[in-house]
């Protein structure tokens, strides 16, 4: 199958694009410079340096003739922020443009879509107490963004919008989203205090396999909440503590009305600087002292995903967290920075 895909070279891309092509496909994608320094692109990879969003219609369509699939592997995640509405932003990076570019997929006849979305929305699905759609602007883009993308799916194309969880694992020379954490952590002297909890995650290698496996396999229009592992904070954060070299420092869990407490300052910051962020600060309390689990049965029975190493995944993105906090890794931002 040829494949076309938006963000190839970010960390998930990238992922999926190797494991295409491992199985015998062909990608080509458009990406914005510079490619990390280190990053090694999988051979026959055709790349092309550009925005895609200034792109006219035709010459997005001269991408996409030929192919088979097309991947959505770009926007911007909860962490930007700014002037309020801050939906509008999402609006613009996330579901605008992909909207154009399914419209043009399925005129050129391109039979598989796959979108990269968020665990958030599938939360938004089975946590209905939380109003997370009224309550988080990029929950809600997120939501938005998959119903409009599902709405392309007929007989003639199949869409699969992958609602990925918290992510681990690394690229050469691309700063890890996890550098706040560990800067965070690494300032708790004697104890690191957090709240009670939990996520679903899955390794980088994962994802490119769901990817690939979406593209093979997906049929209709279907959401796939992605998940492999489950981990409490307190297990994540133990992993963590190994591989930053402290593998005694006492976890202590802190009660949900002080962690609420935190949150009414940030929201005060907020309101200071002028800006909206994407997860309202005191829904988010909610979200994160809850267990944001996911059976990993969906996408190892769905889309062949493969068990992998979660403690291994997490060392590198700690090791490479803290060597940028360290000025020893020159790298460039994720997207959403």
């Amino acid at each position: 199958m040829k494949v076309f895909m938006i963000g190839g070279t970010g960390l998930l891309g990238l992922e999926g694009a190797k494991e295409l092509i491992r199985r015998g496909h062909e990608v080509s994608s458009i990406a914005l410079p510079p490619i990390p320094e280190g990053v090694s692109l999988p051979p026959g990879m055709k790349l092309f340096f550009g925005n895609y969003m200034e792109l006219t219609d035709e010459e997005i369509r001269n991408f996409m003739k030929g192919c088979e699939g097309f991947v959505f592997a770009a926007g911007v995640d909860e962490r930007v922020e700014g002037p309020a509405p801050i939906y509008d932003t999402f609006y613009r990076y996330n579901i605008k443009p992909l909207e154009r570019l399914l419209r043009i997929a399925k005129e050129v006849g391109v039979k598989h879509a796959v979108v990269l979305g968020s665990f958030f929305a599938y939360f938004n699905r089975i946590w209905k107490g939380q109003k997370l759609y009224d309550t988080h602007p990029y929950i809600r883009s997120r939501v938005d963004q998959a119903n409009m993308a599902l709405s392309f799916a007929d007989e003639n194309m199949d869409v699969s919008v992958l609602e990925l969880p918290y992510i681990f694992g690394t690229q050469p020379g691309r700063k890890p989203v996890w550098v706040f954490l560990i800067e965070q952590i690494s300032k708790m002297k004697g104890s690191t205090f957090y709240p009670k909890g939990g996520t679903a995650m899955v390794t980088v290698r994962q994802v490119g396999q769901c990817i690939a496996g979406a593209l093979e396999r997906g049929k209709g229009g279907k959401n796939y909440p992605v998940g492999y592992f489950n981990l409490t904070w307190k297990e994540m954060l133990t992993i963590m503590h190994k591989h930053m070299g402290t593998p005694d420092k006492r976890i202590i869990t802190i009660p949900k009305f002080l962690y609420r407490l935190g949150m009414r300052s940030i929201i005060n910051e907020y309101k200071e600087k002028g800006i909206e962020p994407g997860l309202d600060p005191i829904g988010l309390v909610e979200i994160m002292t809850n267990r944001a689990f996911i059976d990993k049965k969906i996408i190892v029975e769905e889309m062949g995903v493969k068990g992998d190493d979660i403690d291994k995944a997490i060392g590198e993105s700690v090791r490479l967290c803290m060597e940028v906090l360290d000025g020893k890794q020159k790298t460039i931002s994720m997207k959403g920075e």
